[in-house]
């Protein structure tokens, strides 16, 4: 005999309990990192924020803005990025934005520039699960707003078509060029994950994605880089979580919104 349940069954009540979490500090924003330097950017990250502590959960972090409530993962891949947003999405979280970088598939794309995805094709395993069917979209006022600011800092903004996709072990020559074609941005690992999975549960959320990588020149991240190159890839990292706290601050406050299951 067999009592299976399936992890979809988690009650809010459930989550909180095991995030050691109460109702009121519910964040109003759960921002998502993708990163092999998972120390250094955790370490950056949390500067920011005030009264830091981690949850339950290893790794997810609840601080404060300003007056807003934020938690900050370090979340490599979309196999770790649907946990972090599924939780928190579930429990009433207003706003999901996915940061990190990317590989740019078009010629114009410079290492520095930021992608901001309107239109997202999952190729990563999981968000397809959530969304839609394959394509996902971010929310249009975050994705305006979060441009806007991005480029009073002085930043090159790309909105458009994007991929995400399982592992950069396994991208061949032949499916960049294919996306190319297709006349994808960029490609990254998490970012259709994080508006899938909040887009099933009718949250806003976008996607600030510096790019690295100019995979239409056959430079990979283990290549050189110009100092110039490698001062707009740090500031590009720098901008798109400061413009993310920007989003945090203009969100509702999460105390008094309706959260499901709780």
């Amino acid at each position: 005999m067999t009592n299976f349940r399936s992890i979809l069954e988690v009650t809010a009540s459930e989550w909180l309990d095991g995030l050691q979490l109460s109702e009121n500090e519910i964040p109003d924003c759960v921002i998502v990192e993708g990163s092999w330097w998972r120390h250094e950017r955790q370490t950056w990250r949390l500067n920011y924020l005030s009264e830091v502590r981690e949850l339950g959960f290893p790794d997810l972090f609840w601080g404060r803005w300003q007056d807003k409530k934020v938690v900050f993962c370090m979340a490599y891949g979309a196999a770790r990025a649907v946990e972090v947003i599924y939780m928190f999405s579930l429990l009433g979280t207003g706003l999901s934005v996915q940061i990190g970088t990317c590989g740019g598939l078009q010629p114009e794309l410079k290492p520095g520039d930021i992608v901001i995805p309107d239109e997202v094709v999952s190729e990563d395993g999981v968000g397809h699960l959530f969304g839609r069917g394959a394509t996902t979209s971010a929310t249009a006022e975050s994705v305006a707003q979060a441009a806007r600011a991005l480029v009073e800092r002085g930043r090159t903004v790309h909105v458009g078509k994007h991929v995400t996709f399982s592992s950069l072990f396994a991208e061949t020559v032949e499916m960049m060029e294919s996306w190319h074609t297709e006349g994808f941005l960029a490609v990254d690992m998490e970012a259709a994950t994080t508006l899938s999975v909040a887009e099933h549960f009718d949250r806003s959320a976008v996607a600030l994605l510096v790019v690295w990588d100019e995979l239409t020149r056959g430079r990979r991240f283990l290549d050189p880089m110009t100092d110039e190159e490698l001062q707009a890839l740090n500031q590009g990292n720098k901008d798109v979580f400061e413009v993310a706290l920007e989003l945090v601050a203009a969100q509702p406050d999460q105390t008094d919104a309706n959260s499901k299951s709780v």
